[in-house]
Parts: structure tokens; C-alpha cells; sequence
């Protein structure tokens, strides 16, 4: 369901002095559409903080989930008239597609700052915003601290270990991918979880539940979840393993059909700039840019280990994965 729509106001700027970071490109204006899987309220912001700078430009946006996104998204190519610009979505995998269709424009103007350019595509057709991460969590009376990925195999986490579904979740999806290329873990690595019990359950919500309630000792959770909760009391703690975390990185990217390039552009300026990255850093999510300080309970940037991925090898290889994992856990 598409939960929301809306030009926003310009924004009262009198008083209001902004500091001269990059060199200033010419200013852009008229109507600038963008697609978003973000939270309503972080779309809202990151919107916002985009006009403070840019008050020439109305933003229209549409946000949902994105699987809906791409649903439209795909319906108005059918007919003809696809209406963003930009799109601000979860996962690569999502990107690559369009981008092996030609439906994205490569951007070599778009100016990256301290991002990275292992989050820019080879081509410059989408570019990576953050670091929303999977890795462990576990209750604070779990048998033990898990340290690695192995250690969920340990036969004291026999039955006690939940998980997101990777056809439910983007994030579990792409989790699930890297898995299977890393060659340290693999399918045999999968094959054990499912020997051992893992439950694969919704998204990454329900695990967190199952966790914090105290219905299994441990999960496989984006990051941001077990953070926050443990920040307000929850008696959850999260572990970034020492073998990695896979990732996804929230791209934004520019269609082959943009009508405003130019504010397109600026837009995906603002989110790799350092004022993107750390508004990224007050909603809560570790920016792209490991210069810009992390959100309270997270450790430096630097000292994650991101598993790698072949994007266009897990779009390709995607369909057949789920397949295989489902019919391995039955969800």
C-alpha cells in the first residue's frame, strides 16, 4: 500500500545561513519526482533537508515498500509514461535490473564526496547511500555471545535460532545471497542452519520479536532493530560477526526517462554529501561515507567487515536462490 504522497511547502529559509561546502553548481528548480521505500518520517525529513538547500525545487513523492514501488513503477512503463526521476530504494539487486534494461541513466556528474566507490556502480547508474546491515542479535540470557556465523551451528543453538524470510525481506534476500558466494559458508552452511532448526519467519520485525520475547536466543536481523531496542531497555544485544555482515545499501538512482535532471542530480548530490550522510546518521542508519560519525550504539564504520556481493551474479542468480532456500526451510 502506498502510504504517501505530497508536494512540501517550501521551506522558510530567512536566518537561515548555509555553509559553502562544495563549490555551488547553478541552481535548479521546477518539480523534481521522486520514488522512495524509505520510512515515511525519514522520507519527510530527507525531502526537506533537500529543499533547505534547494528551495527552487518542488518534490513530489510517493513512498511504499519496494515491491509496491516497483509494481507501479512497472505499470507506468507499461503504459508509457513512467513519472519519477529518482528512485531511493532498498536493494541493489532492484537496480540492476532496471539498469540491464536500460531504464537507468548513468550519472558521472554526480559528486560522491567521501562515499566509497565500492557503494557506485561500475557504471555511475545507481549509488549506494548507507549501510543498513545483517548480522546477529541475541537475548542477554542466550547460552553464549555469538562471535562468527558458525557459531549458529553450535549445537547449543540447535532450535534456537530465527530468521528473516528472504521472500519477504530485501535485506534477508540479499543476507541469503551472500551466503551462497561466500566460500567460507556456502550452501552447506545453509543446509546446516535448516539441519539445525532455523526458522525462517516474515521480515526482519517478527525476528526481533522472537528474540526480545524470548522465544529463541537468536537471530539474523538487520542492525538498526536490536540497536534502537536495546537502547530503550530491550534485553536484546546485536554482534556485527568477525567474518562479515552483508549489506544493503539503500541506492538512488536517476531514470532514463527523467524529465529534471538537473534536480535529479542535485537530489543525489544532497544524499552522498556530508549533510546527506549525517541526516542518514540522525535517522538512525550508518552512512556510506565511513568519515561521518555513526548513530549512538554503533561502532566505527571501519571496523565492519562487509561480506562481498556480486550484484549483477545475485540478480541473476536470485530467483533460483529463493527457490532452493524455500524449498529447503518449507517457508
Amino acid at each position: 500500500m502506498l502510504l504517501g504522497r505530497r508536494p512540501l511547502a517550501r521551506l522558510a529559509l530567512a536566518g537561515l545561513a548555509l555553509p559553502a561546502l562544495r563549490p555551488a553548481r547553478a541552481a535548479v528548480s521546477g518539480t523534481l519526482v521522486l520514488y522512495t521505500s524509505q520510512l515515511e518520517p525519514d522520507a519527510a525529513r530527507t525531502v526537506e533537508a533537500f529543499r533547505a538547500l534547494h528551495p527552487g525545487v518542488q518534490v513530489d513523492w510517493i513512498r511504499g515498500g519496494t515491491g509496491t514501488i516497483m509494481t507501479r513503477l512497472r505499470a507506468e512503463i507499461a503504459a508509457g509514461s513512467p513519472r519519477p526521476d529518482v528512485l531511493l530504494l532498498a536493494d541493489s539487486l532492484t537496480f540492476e535490473g532496471l539498469r540491464a534494461e536500460g531504464r537507468l541513466r548513468p550519472a558521472p556528474e554526480v559528486r560522491t564526496a567521501g562515499v566509497p566507490e565500492d557503494h557506485v556502480a561500475a557504471d555511475r547508474s545507481y549509488f549506494g547511500t548507507k549501510l543498513i546491515t545483517t548480522g546477529i542479535m541475541h537475548h542477554i540470557r542466550a547460552p553464549f555471545v555469538p562471535a562468527r556465523w558458525t557459531d549458529l551451528t553450535d549445537p547449543r543453538a540447535r532450535g534456537q535460532v530465527a530468521m528473516p524470510s528472504p521472500a519477504v525481506s530485501g535485506a534477508a534476500a540479499i543476507h541469503v545471497l551472500a551466503l551462497t558466494q561466500n566460500p567460507a559458508l556456502g550452501w552447506p552452511y545453509i543446509e546446516k542452519l535448516v539441519e539445525f532448526g532455523v526458522q525462517a519467519r516474515g521480515g526482519n520485525g517478527p525476528v526481533m520479536q522472537a528474540v526480545a520475547g524470548g522465544e529463541r536466543a537468536f537471530g539474523m536481523v538487520i542492525d538498526y532493530l536490536p540497536i534502537r531496542e536495546a537502547a530503550k531497555g530491550a534485553p536484546v544485544r546485536f554482534v556485527f560477526p568477525e567474518d562479515g555482515v552483508s549489506a544493503i545499501t539503500e541506492p538512488a538512482a536517476i531514470l532514463s526517462t527523467a524529465r529534471n535532471v538537473p534536480a535529479a542530480i542535485a537530489f543525489l548530490d544532497f544524499l552522498l554529501s556530508p549533510e546527506g550522510q549525517r541526516l542518514a546518521a540522525s535517522q538512525g542508519f550508518l552512512p556510506a561515507d565511513p568519515s561521518v560519525p555513526p548513530p549512538a550504539g554503533f561502532p566505527d564504520p571501519r571496523t565492519i567487515r562487509i561480506m562481498p556481493l556480486d550484484a549483477a551474479r545475485a540478480a541473476r542468480e536470485r530467483d533460483e536462490t529463493l527457490r532452493r532456500f524455500a524449498a529447503l526451510t518449507g517457508s
